[in-house]
């Protein structure tokens, strides 16, 4: 059975689990501090994003579902920031729960030249006060009838407590939802009743006590789980080895991942749980949402930054569409979480423009230039209007579907994205570009957006045009027969 991704956008998803702040501090090292042998960072940029049950959160927005979200924060102004990148998002956050004197969990990554040289963790992990509980008993009491699935994501914070799980599963099983719970340390016990519990390999042999060198191993271990903890279903996922199945009465399910280029697995996680939430809401057999769980793993594990996969990418992957470079290809609307994510792992960021109406040796010349000076080379160009307005009547010769498509099968690009010219300045706001390259028949003050990609830290890098060449000289010539 086939699961219709075209029905996530009517899916509701209620989130229960811990939510923390994940801060990103960037910079660069050059001397090693005199008060200790320790580096000095010199601090370029910050930035802040969802994290803990907040990656679940982004993974199903991103693929239209709608999510009703339950977790306590502090009343501070990290708390307020939740709530606000939460409301950005158009999550439903009245579930969420601000306790006095808690701190809003914040974890602080400070990375030097593209390295991780220290975590800082501001938390406790106490439980959360009685009131707490209550109000979000009564959250998730309140919800559920609007609900199709329950995800509970566990970060062991002190939200997702025995007590508030034991709850969680009753009022799912009274109002006959399913709960798809993504488990912490090695106590199952706690997720009995849940539908189906998501550990991967490491994480389930600890908790059954075996470890999993083999075949044998994990169907020992699955059983010791299923048969001491009453969980209905295991799915256990194994990295490159894809995922394996377990339901109560029958054989294990394998499904085997899809051989790929990995480039990240932080995150993969959250996009199993999402994208198995998700595929039960839309009427799915569980088998049938864990093989897509495990083809949305492969697509993320398969990309430089992102952490979420769109429902065009999945029904790609899924389908064996003839171009696989459709994953290259953003909304300007996924632009920012994109944004967030490569700035997270300390990639640097080139991105050129134009409207690329006829590409030719020069266009591939800038591209693999561009590329050559970061991490991930971003491509705008400008949609079907922009370049009318640009270029005159008659143009674009090449429509942006098929310039797109063009671009995408370039290995020096990264991403593309359409736009309208008008949309520079927003473009590069929440870009935020490393390095913006255009053509050296440019002069650098004459490059569109120069100023504002200065002001952020970036700069404007002119790549030299040794010939003679632009696409309108070629179209006119061609319709000029030649001469």
């Amino acid at each position: 059975m086939s699961v219709d991704i075209d029905r996530f956008g009517q899916c509701r998803i209620l989130v229960v689990g811990d939510l923390m702040i994940d801060h990103y501090v960037w910079g660069e090292v050059d001397r090693i501090s005199p008060e200790a042998p320790v580096p000095v960072v010199a601090v370029t940029s910050e930035d802040d994003t969802l994290g803990g049950c907040g990656n679940v959160v982004n993974n199903v927005v991103a693929l239209g579902g709608r999510v009703f979200l339950t977790g306590v924060v502090g009343t501070g102004a990290d708390g307020d920031m939740i709530l606000a990148k939460c409301g950005a998002l158009g999550v439903d956050v009245d579930g969420v729960i601000r306790e006095p004197d808690r701190p809003t969990t914040r974890k602080t990554r400070v990375f030097a030249a593209n390295q991780h040289v220290l975590r800082i963790d501001r938390e406790t992990r106490r439980q959360i006060a009685a009131a707490s509980f209550e109000a979000l008993v009564a959250a998730v009491e309140k919800k559920i009838g609007d609900v199709d699935v329950v995800v509970v994501s566990d970060y062991g914070k002190g939200v997702v407590t025995p007590a508030l799980l034991a709850r969680v599963v009753k009022t799912a099983k009274s109002a006959k939802k399913p709960v798809v719970a993504d488990p912490k340390g090695m106590d199952f016990s706690r997720y009995a009743g849940a539908t189906v519990l998501t550990p991967n390999k490491k994480e389930a042999g600890l908790a059954a006590g075996i470890r999993i060198i083999d075949t044998a191993a994990m169907e020992s271990a699955a059983k010791r789980l299923m048969e001491g903890v009453a969980i209905e279903n295991l799915l256990v996922t194994c990295g490159k080895d894809g995922m394996v199945l377990f339901e109560q009465g029958k054989k294990p399910f394998k499904i085997a991942a899809e051989a790929r280029q990995v480039y990240e697995v932080s995150g993969a996680g959250d996009t199993v749980v999402a994208v198995l939430a998700l595929a039960l809401a839309a009427g799915a057999s569980l088998r049938s949402a864990a093989a897509l769980a495990n083809t949305a793993a492969g697509v993320v594990v398969g990309k430089i930054g992102t952490a979420t996969v769109s429902r065009r990418e999945l029904a790609a992957a899924r389908d064996g569409a003839a171009d696989p470079t459709a994953v290259k290809v953003k909304r300007f609307e996924e632009l920012a979480l994109l944004a967030q994510e490569l700035r997270k792992k300390g990639k640097r960021v080139v991105l050129t423009n134009g409207c690329f109406d006829l590409l030719h040796a020069g266009h591939v010349r800038l591209f693999s230039a561009s590329k050559q000076l970061g991490d991930v080379l971003i491509v705008a160009t400008d949609d079907d209007d922009s370049v009318r307005r640009l270029k005159g009547p008659g143009r674009p010769v090449i429509q942006a579907r098929e310039r797109v498509r063009i671009l995408s099968a370039l290995d020096a690009v990264d991403y593309v994205v359409v736009f309208d010219s008008g949309r520079l300045d927003e473009l590069l706001t929440v870009l935020r570009p490393d390095v913006l390259t255009k053509g050296s028949n440019y002069a650098s003050e004459e490059v569109a957006g120069r100023e504002l990609v200065e002001r952020f830290g970036g700069r404007v890098e002119l790549i030299p045009v040794t010939e003679e060449i632009s696409a309108t000289r070629i179209i006119d010539s061609i319709r000029n027969n030649g001469r």
